[in-house]
């Protein structure tokens, strides 16, 4: 999508970060969320503009930005889980 972009002379970037899933039921939990990658477009008048395209979501509800990079390799994300098992759970 972003070489395709970029083909019609939009500005176009690669942003990783996290899918926030908030639960369907009215007690305000929270089911946690996924590791997720997403595109934003720069449109004359909004500006930068997120597009989810395995979604089909436009705009950044429920998105979590970390990195916003040019090219997908940059946005490579790792980190180390200091802690008990049983701290990683509710």
């Amino acid at each position: 999508m972003i070489a395709a972009l970029r083909s019609l002379g939009f500005a176009a970037r690669f942003v990783s970060g996290y899918l926030h899933l908030a639960d369907d039921d009215d007690d305000d939990r929270d089911t946690g969320g996924n590791t997720h990658a997403w595109v934003q477009v720069y449109l004359p008048g909004p500006g930068w503009v997120d597009f989810d395209p395995s979604s089909g979501m436009v705009g950044n509800q429920n998105l979590v930005r970390v990195a916003v990079v040019r090219e997908p390799r940059g946005g490579t994300l790792q980190g180390t889980w200091i802690g008990s098992p049983s701290t990683m759970s509710p």
